[in-house]
């Protein structure tokens, strides 16, 4: 308890003391950071926060802000027209939900091809830390999670959901097949062998099996009977059973 309280105090004092600090603040421990790379480093250019050049290269542009924004993103946005090495900059904060911000902003700042730098002031000389570079998102297709997209589009019989709803369980592929399976042993305990070649759905003895949605129960070996959870599904979803019915 004593060491929660005291976690709790710290978080609280780092808290407040970034609702008090500057965006100028932000800058010395970047341009020192930058030098120390071999670039020369310069403030308020042209409407930039920092400017960073070194050589023949094309410039850096470092934008500050005191928290993670749309404005901030939107301002990195505005500065790629003069040069693609363009960093956004914050303080770093602490903590799980720092780490899930910044996890999540690295995401999102790599697929506007923009760099992420925080600042740490929780030791007696600030630091820098480059969580992305700047540069052209490339995105990683999986494979996998691709042919398991198509294969549930091909799979679902029509379009029983609606984007964005929250009420109803989403009808997958998987809960057709299991209230085809609940409304035929509406006429009494079968086999799951008999139900997958009357029905067509290959799985139905993993789906009796399982029964994840509570809704078969088995009376015997090898023979399957519907719960009173199964009827109530059925009326649940009663216009998704009339549809694959019909």
């Amino acid at each position: 308890m004593v060491k929660e309280s005291k976690k709790a105090c710290e978080r609280s004092a780092h808290a407040i003391a970034l609702t008090l600090m500057k965006e100028t603040e932000l800058y010395a421990p970047i341009k020192t950071h930058l030098e120390g790379q071999g670039y020369d480093v310069k403030a308020e250019v042209k409407d930039c926060d920092l400017v960073a050049v070194r050589g023949m290269e094309d410039p850096v542009i470092v934008e500050l802000k005191l928290s993670l924004s749309i404005a901030l993103l939107m301002q990195g946005i505005d500065r790629q027209s003069m040069t693609d090495a363009v960093y956004v900059a914050v303080p770093a904060g602490k903590g799980k939900r720092w780490a899930c911000q910044v996890k999540d902003a690295v995401k999102l700042c790599r697929r506007l091809g923009l760099g992420l730098m925080s600042v740490r002031f929780d030791a007696a000389t600030p630091s820098v830390l480059v969580h992305c570079d700047a540069g052209p998102y490339r995105p990683r297709k999986v494979k996998v999670r691709k042919l398991a997209l198509l294969k549930e589009f091909e799979r679902r019989v029509g379009d029983p959901n609606t984007g964005g709803q929250t009420r109803r369980k989403i009808i997958t592929a998987y809960r057709q097949d299991a209230l085809r399976i609940a409304a035929a042993l509406v006429e009494g305990p079968n086999k799951p062998r008999v139900l997958a070649e009357m029905l067509g759905v290959g799985k139905a003895a993993g789906i009796l099996q399982a029964d994840h949605y509570g809704w078969f129960e088995r009376v015997e070996r090898g023979v399957y009977e519907l719960r009173p959870s199964g009827h109530e599904a059925l009326k649940t979803y009663a216009d998704i059973v009339k549809a694959l019915q019909g």
